[in-house]
């Protein structure tokens, strides 16, 4: 054998040993690759968990006033959900005790009014996801009180009764604006958009009726009544 022949006899386990540290970095590479996919599904995984605590939290938040501001506007909610159920009720009293055939329509179309501004209100417990409940209003109770013993004060069938049911209405009719005006503001600060325009439907209602009345009491009914206390 000569020498050439033993230098290729040499090179032979040098080809063996290069083929099995390849075979042994592919298999590493493969190793690190899974070790990757593995921490890439981990990650996934935890991105999921992460998206469906934080839908648990909203759905919680939903049921649960996240804060005092939340709190106070259901409360508010059901304060006038409650007065506006005493204002119907008041309507329907004393729409057949004014004098002119005018203010008696205005009364009437009003209860009307009322009726579809509670259907409302249950609108818009429904978006909050609350049930729709009353909570005693002493105010409104109150000031419709006042308005029954104006109109007991005043003659039947006179003018000047028809000045009283009108400023007794202004009366609930201020008070509701105040109070929805705020609840408008209040709906967009805490991001309820489609409640807050609900609100603003009913707003817009009560300053019409708020409008139509003056003009009624300043167009015939208080200088009718004027004259009245000069028979």
């Amino acid at each position: 054998m000569n020498a050439k022949d033993k230098t290729a006899d040499k090179s032979v386990p040098l080809k063996k040993q290069e083929t099995g540290t390849v075979a042994i970095e592919e298999e590493n590479n493969d190793t690190v690759e899974k070790q990757d996919l593995s921490t890439q599904n981990a990650d996934l995984d935890t991105d999921m968990q992460k998206k469906k605590t934080a839908k648990n939290e909203q759905a919680m938040e939903s049921k649960h006033p996240h804060n005092e501001l939340e709190k106070f506007f259901i409360s508010a909610l059901q304060d006038i959900y409650y007065a506006e159920a005493a204002i119907e009720q008041a309507l329907a009293k004393v729409k057949g005790k004014a004098t002119s055939e005018e203010l008696q329509e205005a009364l009437e179309d009003h209860e009307l009014v009322t009726r579809k501004q509670i259907l409302r209100l249950e609108k818009v417990f429904k978006h909050l996801g609350k049930e729709a409940k009353k909570k005693k209003c002493d105010a409104i109770d109150g000031i419709l009180k006042e308005v029954d013993e104006m109109v007991k004060d005043t003659e039947d069938g006179s003018m000047t009764r028809d000045v009283a049911l009108i400023i007794g209405a202004q009366k609930v009719e201020h008070y509701e604006i105040a109070t929805y005006g705020g609840l408008v503001q209040i709906a967009i600060t805490l991001g309820h958009e489609k409640v807050a325009d609900l609100l603003e439907i009913t707003l817009d209602e009560e300053e019409e009726t708020d409008f139509l009345l003056t003009e009624i009491a300043e167009e015939h009914v208080n200088f009718e009544a004027k004259n009245e206390s000069l028979l």
